[in-house]
């Protein structure tokens, strides 16, 4: 990552780096198409350019990164979609570098645009790797039935094997409402309050279990860096209908995780997925050992 970001920095104009103290623009996550701070990739030279998608590749693993490619890329087909109403474009996706990537130290980096918001903060060589939202609009694209782009797929897919495998006895209790929410309920802020927790994972019949364990490794295989998570204390929750088809919304919570997903929509075609911690996002995990392990005078 440190050598990637200096690869970017010396390929880019000077606004894509801010102090590492500017909390307003580090602590930020906004999926929606709205401005942001950093400079976009259509700003960048061929450089530039590259340099910040491999900074990005540092981040996630391969699949992961193919997902956050197909996401940058559908954006020209929903700018299609939408009769090129909204002047969507795939150079509309912006980097930012938070201080200075030196090898001791903090600093941090952000990749972001439509349905894609990956953020990595660093203290030495310890990497805290979340928020990170994936979306995708349309979730899937098809002939005659047929997928021929569905980016967030195995994210569906996976939580509606996790239904097929619950009793009956137990459908009433994982699915908390009849209606599915508008959007993610962490939704684009920076602090999470999270939501009621569901069904705990001890109570799932072992199919589902392993279905479950199945969907959270997905999400954590997202990334480059091992986080460790107490797969144990984890709960499930499904809003919506359990059909295939209709508006549905799931999360998986523990403690310091936060795994959401709907596709709510009017037709069902758009999709949010996130992993959080609600209490080590941005770094708070680092850098409260960073404060711990070097004490200053005035408790910054």
């Amino acid at each position: 990552m440190r050598d990637e970001a200096t690869r970017l920095l010396r390929a880019a104009p000077g606004e894509v780096r801010v102090p590492f103290a500017d909390a307003a623009k580090r602590r930020w996550i906004e999926y929606r198409p709205q401005p942001r701070p950093g400079i976009s990739l259509g700003e960048l030279g061929p450089d530039g350019r590259k340099a910040a998608h491999r900074l990005l590749a540092t981040a996630l693993r391969p699949h992961a990164f193919a997902q956050a490619m197909g996401i940058v890329a559908l954006e020209e087909v929903l700018d299609r979609k939408e009769g090129y109403g909204r002047g969507r474009h795939s150079d509309d996706y912006r980097v930012i570098v938070f201080g200075d990537p030196a090898p001791a130290g903090r600093w941090g980096w952000r990749f972001e645009g439509h349905h894609l918001s990956v953020t990595m903060t660093l203290d030495g060589d310890t990497v805290s790797p979340t928020p990170v939202f994936l979306g995708a609009n349309p979730h899937a694209t098809s002939y005659r039935g047929r997928p021929v782009l569905r980016p967030l797929g195995p994210e569906q897919d996976l939580a509606f094997e996790l239904l097929d495998e619950l009793p009956e006895a137990l459908l009433p209790h994982v699915l908390r409402r009849a209606e599915a929410p508008a959007d993610i309920y962490s939704g684009p802020h920076a602090d999470v309050v999270a939501p009621p927790p569901g069904v705990p994972a001890a109570e799932l019949p072992p199919a589902a279990r392993a279905r479950l364990d199945d969907l959270v490794t997905l999400y954590l295989d997202r990334l480059e860096v091992p986080l460790p998570v107490d797969r144990d204390a984890l709960t499930f929750t499904w809003e919506g209908p359990p059909e295939r088809g209709g508006r549905h919304y799931y999360r998986v919570q523990g403690p310091d995780l936060l795994i959401e997903y709907d596709n709510t929509t009017a037709d069902g075609n758009h999709a949010h997925t996130v992993l959080r911690r609600p209490d080590s996002d941005f770094g708070g995990d680092i850098l409260s050992e960073h404060r711990a392990a070097h004490p200053h005078p005035s408790g910054r």
